[in-house]
């Protein structure tokens, strides 16, 4: 088949391949942005997505996407390694007119999926994974803004994602304008538009990851994302629903209770309850008591997992650091 044994053909599904990436990496960046300028739409969208059938399509999708451009990356590379023989050991310097990021595409592609790793370590695998999972007291998996805080209150994740993005600058930026020649669109004058386009585009995309790198490190280190109320809120509101998922009718009620009452009164009420419904439920007496009705002691179990749930996201969001409070200024006494 022309697309895998010719070199046009392997270029020809680089481009596709790569066209398809290009976009999505230009939509992660504006979801991103969204996180910046209102977070609890950015958790909104996170929840939309989550474990739906049409994101893990995606997803899929996505994955497929990839793994087809390494492939064709790694072909191509040898192919032509294979082609200059023991040529490439005698040229010492990058020739006239041929870009570094050309010469250096396999290179930076290994340094951006090696970034993607530790992405898809810090975010899919605590996201989209969790929820396909089923786990049970886990932080909840729509909320977004709480695994920014986790990875962002990293030292080395900014270092990381910085060098990662710098790769990605070089590879969107020959990549971009690249595919479009080997579709065969090589009129000269449409690949010097295609260059400026591409290191506009490039520069833009990057810019924007880069600062919201910035200021997702600024905000995790102060823990807005723990400390904020309306976060706080919809945090709850999720693990609500995680439990109306799978406990069903039994929680509806008690989650939309837990719903309306101040965080300050839940998020310290919640572990008491845990801590006496356990007590409650190892006590023999009440092992006794309840020995005939087992509705009882099952209902309480199913009370107590959706505590447990509420506890995991209270006893995270109680490690922030309470805001220190400005010195009362006490009033000297007039002379």
């Amino acid at each position: 088949m022309w697309l895998s044994s010719s070199s046009v053909g392997r270029k020809f599904v680089m481009a596709l391949t790569g066209a398809a990436l290009v976009l999505f990496v230009t939509f992660h960046c504006l979801m991103n942005a969204i996180a910046i300028c209102w977070p609890a739409a950015y958790n909104s969208i996170c929840e939309f997505l989550g474990a739906n059938w049409y994101a893990l399509i995606a997803s899929a999708g996505l994955a497929v996407l990839l793994i087809i451009h390494i492939i064709y990356a790694v072909m191509l590379t040898l192919q032509n390694r294979k082609a200059r023989g023991n040529d490439r050991y005698l040229v010492s310097k990058t020739p006239k007119g041929v870009e570094w990021s050309s010469q250096n595409m396999l290179v930076l592609g290994i340094v951006i999926l090696a970034f993607l790793v530790v992405h898809l370590i810090q975010f899919w695998a605590k996201m989209q994974l969790q929820e396909i999972r089923g786990a049970e007291e886990i932080l909840p998996p729509a909320a977004g803004t709480l695994f920014i805080q986790e990875a962002f209150s990293q030292v080395y994740t900014p270092i990381v994602y910085i060098i990662g993005f710098v790769a990605l600058w070089f590879h969107f930026n020959h990549g971009f304008w690249s595919m479009f020649q080997s579709c065969g669109w090589d009129n000269q004058i449409w690949i010097e538009r295609l260059k400026k386009i591409a290191c506009w585009w490039a520069t833009i995309v990057v810019a924007l990851f880069i600062a919201q790198a910035i200021v997702f490190t600024v905000k995790a280190h102060k823990e807005d994302y723990k400390t904020d109320e309306t976060l706080r809120q919809q945090y709850i509101e999720m693990v609500g629903e995680m439990c109306n998922k799978d406990f069903g009718p039994d929680a509806i009620q008690l989650t939309e209770r837990i719903a309306m009452m101040p965080y300050s009164d839940v998020s310290t009420g919640i572990p008491q309850a845990v801590e006496e419904i356990s007590r409650q439920l190892e006590d023999p007496g009440f092992k006794a008591q309840t020995m005939n009705r087992p509705e009882i002691q099952k209902q309480m179990e199913t009370q107590l997992k959706i505590f447990k749930s509420y506890k995991v996201l209270f006893d995270y969001l109680n490690t922030a650091k309470a805001p220190e409070e400005a010195p009362i200024e006490t009033p000297q006494p007039e002379n």
